[in-house]
């Protein structure tokens, strides 16, 4: 009984290396070429500058979602007793 859980230790401790490696020699996963990083997905990146919409746009009252807002907060208002 000892030899078998001996036996058996040593099945569970190699044989998780063992399946740990596998692949050809030289291979490279995930799509990575010569040490260089592959690029994120479009929805993990950085907003730049291009991608949102300047300060101007959103102070300017001639626009007319500006206009529907004003009124929007004039209706509120008077719904809202000081929250």
């Amino acid at each position: 009984m000892k030899k078998f859980m001996v036996a058996a230790s040593l099945v569970v401790l190699l044989g998780g290396a063992a399946v740990a490696q596998t692949g050809t020699k030289g291979a490279t996963s995930g799509g990575a070429t010569s040490g260089t990083l592959p690029q994120a997905p479009v929805g993990h990146r950085q907003p730049r500058a291009g991608d949102v919409p300047s300060e101007k746009s959103l102070n300017d009252p001639n626009n007319p979602v500006n206009k529907e807002d004003a009124l929007l907060d004039k209706k509120i208002k008077s719904i809202c007793r000081g929250c």
